[in-house]
């Protein structure tokens, strides 16, 4: 029997800190004299922090320096560290734990495919650390989704074939980044904005393994 793997992102797939992002982003704007509202931060999902940061500056009307930005970026993560810093076993996602262990009890490999940088230390605060096989985050990678590198990069260390792989994303670019690879795409969350997966679910509670395009081989 071929390898096969699930690969998740982790904001919006296993837990919830699209929020926190939202919270320092919108600190930042606000410091910088503008405002940053919730439908913005939609469009930023997937997207790497150096490229958020230029969007949000845009949208501002706010040019900065590089040393500026660097400033900037480690202030904002700071923040989000610190709304990162009271998650517990409660912030995981409906249904996510759960199917995780069902996908390593059925022998398929597990795989983390994020933008974030805090990854790893999301997922220690959780306790879910231990049930990937690989995580490939922000600190391992170069290109943004819809880039496939973060996936293609996942899947090479777990030694799986493109083809054999699941990706459960809750943003377009994410699903992009996944068929650009030639994997199957689930989307988590809205049909109309994820149309281009496979299929949707509004969260991994829904999932069973029996729907995995691999589940009967």
């Amino acid at each position: 029997m071929s390898t096969y793997a699930c690969i998740f992102d982790l904001d919006g797939v296993i837990v919830d800190t699209a929020k926190f992002h939202f919270l320092a982003w919108r600190k930042l704007a606000n410091s910088l004299g503008f405002d940053f509202t919730q439908h913005q931060n939609e469009s930023l999902k997937g997207v790497s922090r150096k490229e958020s940061l230029d969007i949000i500056l845009n949208w501002g009307g706010v040019e900065l320096t590089a040393e500026e930005k660097e400033k900037w970026l480690h202030t904002k993560n700071e923040w989000y560290l610190s709304y990162v810093d009271e998650m517990t076993a409660d912030s995981i996602l409906p249904g996510a734990k759960a199917f995780i262990q069902n996908v390593k009890a059925e022998g398929f490999k597990t795989g983390l495919g994020s933008a974030s940088k805090n990854a790893i230390s999301i997922l220690k605060k959780v306790g879910l650390l231990e049930l990937f096989d690989s995580i490939i985050d922000g600190n391992k990678t170069t290109k943004s989704k819809p880039d496939p590198e973060v996936f293609t990069k996942c899947a090479n260390e777990l030694g799986v074939d493109y083809a054999h792989c699941v990706v459960f994303e809750d943003a377009e670019a994410g699903v992009e980044a996944a068929l650009r690879a030639g994997m199957f795409a689930i989307g988590i969350g809205d049909k109309e904005i994820l149309h281009k997966a496979n299929f949707v679910i509004n969260d991994l509670s829904e999932m069973e393994l029996e729907r995995l395009p691999f589940a009967s081989l």
